[in-house]
């Protein structure tokens, strides 16, 4: 992936694309962001980070993967995710009939997954969530955008509705996949973002159709 810079308005924030050598490069960099931006527990931030470190890990190794970050005289906010493919397994556990235009566009590979968006809480630049959404976005001419934000996280719901994403439903997910034990499933909301052409307009362009069967 070729470097590219965006200068801002706003504090300075440029914008930079990263390549997965230097994202793994900057892992430690990028975690230490993640801990001053998020909300985690007083004596949970080890364990948040380390979270954070293999989540990373994971989806630079998935195929199409893509890092924005926003830095003025260090990083203020980065988001990251990758293509979702086509044959539907973004939306696995999603809970009722997927909408008619979700799954088209999934099929077309028009849908383009957001696994992490991070600003820090000193930034000047209010709208930096958003511009690097939309960026990364663009930069990979999705239709779609997809997230999966935790049902008990009202206040990270909250700013990606403020952001224009829509709420279509609910994923259920294990929440310990690798453990032995019983779980219970996390619910996460699924949210989308319209972006291009292909996207019907508006909620209704996104109603449930209990006819719609997500892809296998």
């Amino acid at each position: 992936m070729t470097m590219a810079n965006t200068p801002s308005p706003a504090g300075g924030v440029r914008l930079r694309r990263l390549n997965r050598w230097q994202a793994e490069t900057l892992r430690e960099d990028l975690a230490d962001l993640y801990v001053e931006s998020s909300r985690a527990r007083p004596g949970t931030e080890c364990e948040a980070r380390e979270g954070f470190l293999r989540r990373l890990t994971g989806d630079i190794r998935r195929p199409g993967f893509a890092l924005l970050i926003g830095e003025d005289t260090a990083f203020v906010g980065c988001v990251y995710g990758f293509p979702v493919r086509r044959e539907g397994a973004w939306w696995r556990g999603f809970v009722g009939g997927l909408p008619r235009s979700v799954e088209q566009l999934t099929a077309s590979g028009h849908v383009f997954a957001i696994t992490e968006t991070l600003v820090h809480p000193h930034t000047m630049d209010r709208n930096l969530a958003r511009r690097l959404q939309e960026r990364l976005l663009a930069d990979h001419h999705a239709s779609l955008g997809a997230t999966l934000v935790d049902r008990a996280d009202s206040a990270a719901f909250d700013a990606f509705l403020s952001w224009g994403w829509q709420d279509i439903g609910h994923v259920r997910r294990p929440s310990a996949p690798e453990s032995l034990r019983p779980s219970t499933p996390q619910v996460l909301r699924a949210l989308v973002l319209p972006l291009g052409p292909h996207t019907a307009p508006g909620p209704h362009g996104l109603a449930h159709e209990n006819r719609t069967q997500r892809p296998d």
